[in-house]
């Protein structure tokens, strides 16, 4: 009796421990960092939906919004285009080059005919 017991209560915890998950999000899930400079720490997650084709949160096509998906931002380290002090792809860095947001945000208006929404993050500290 007392074996079945410990089995049951091995497995529940197994359970308990899978189903909590390690923490991570996968690349839809989204993420939020705050950036400031050395020793940036990322923010707690945004429950936010990664549909459409903007990433109204950084300012960049959400298919190649290096800080929202792993994936991408993976494809941007392995060519040498990372900006390690703000944690993106530094093509996409308005942080260290705010020249960077015109630059997308002529690409959103020449498909939807209208400027962008601003972003929320990525952009310079005041």
């Amino acid at each position: 009796m007392m074996k079945r017991w410990t089995s049951a209560l091995v497995a529940l915890i197994a359970v308990i421990v899978l189903a909590s998950g390690c923490g991570k999000t996968d690349d839809k899930a989204g993420k939020s960092k705050e950036t400031g400079g050395k020793g940036s720490q990322v923010a707690e997650k945004k429950d936010r939906k990664h549909e459409g084709w903007w990433c109204d949160e950084h300012g960049v096509p959400e298919g190649d919004c290096s800080m929202c998906s792993d994936k991408v931002a993976k494809a941007f380290k392995d060519k040498g285009d990372w900006c390690k002090e703000h944690e993106r792809a530094k093509s996409q860095c308005f942080i260290c080059d705010a020249s960077l947001k015109d630059k997308f945000a002529a690409q959103y208006k020449a498909k939807e005919g209208k400027d962008p929404p601003p972003p929320d993050e990525n952009m310079p500290k005041k």
